[in-house]
């Protein structure tokens, strides 16, 4: 989004209590791909996972493309039905992942740590095979499906307040930004991304955020508070990714 149209109402009553202000529950949605892995003769490779990936399974950390989030992976096999994940930032532990595969091989838990704040968040997410591994192959290999997530509290509330002149959000995690409704980008303030929000107000019940880094485009967020108030519909573009995903947000007493 290059430029913003900034709505001007007449009546500041109008935006005496937004429809957006309070604390939100994000429920958190299910990949809409399936991920595809394969482990085999030492190398790790996949797609619709925490980012598609090539990578040596032996442990080590090893340099790859630069991510606002990590630049070496490390991927180790713990055994036969396990594999951890491990993300770093300029030596610092940004994602830890641990999938463990079940017996018969046709379960897949994984579970993230998410330590790019001082607070741990944890997401773990159940999937079911689709498609079975190839022969001398690791049985994380092959195609699966998500069915169930969870995300720890600390990482799916924010407190949003929205004003005629701007919105603004804060976690508990501490990453917070006031945007104005100026067309200008903010600092997403304890983001170890440095992402920067423009805030752009549709209608007194739907603002579009658009996130960016190094000043390109990463993702455009349209929120949406349902005619009851309590919840939010979010339709969220990835465009690192080139993918879309709507999910809701649920409104805390």
């Amino acid at each position: 989004m290059k430029t913003f149209i900034v709505l001007l109402f007449s009546s500041p009553a109008l935006f005496s209590q937004s429809p957006f202000d309070g604390t939100w529950l994000t429920v958190p949605p299910l990949p809409q791909e399936p991920a595809v892995y394969l482990l085999a003769k030492g190398v790790f490779r996949c797609s619709g996972c925490m980012g598609n990936m090539e990578v040596e399974a032996d442990g080590y950390d090893h340099k790859v493309a630069e991510t606002a989030y990590w630049d070496t992976l490390n991927v180790q096999i713990v055994d036969g039905h396990t594999v951890e994940i491990i993300a770093k930032k300029a030596g610092k532990t940004m994602l830890t992942e641990v999938d463990a595969i079940s017996p018969d091989a046709s379960m897949l838990t994984q579970l993230v740590k998410d330590t790019t704040e001082a607070e741990t968040v944890t997401i773990e997410t159940r999937n079911r095979r689709i498609e079975r591994a190839p022969e001398d192959s690791h049985a994380i290999s092959g195609s699966w499906r998500a069915y169930k997530t969870n995300r720890s509290r600390n990482g799916s509330i924010v407190k949003y307040k929205c004003t005629a002149a701007g919105f603004s959000a804060e976690t508990p995690l501490g990453e917070r930004f006031n945007a104005r409704f100026d067309g200008k980008d903010y600092p997403v303030e304890d983001d170890p991304g440095h992402t920067m929000v423009s805030a752009k107000l549709l209608s007194p019940d739907t603002v579009e955020l658009t996130s960016k880094r190094n000043g390109e485009v990463v993702a455009i967020k349209r929120m949406s508070v349902v005619p009851s108030g309590k919840s939010i519909h979010v339709v969220f573009k990835n465009k690192e990714g080139n993918t879309t995903m709507a999910f809701d947000m649920q409104k805390e007493p």
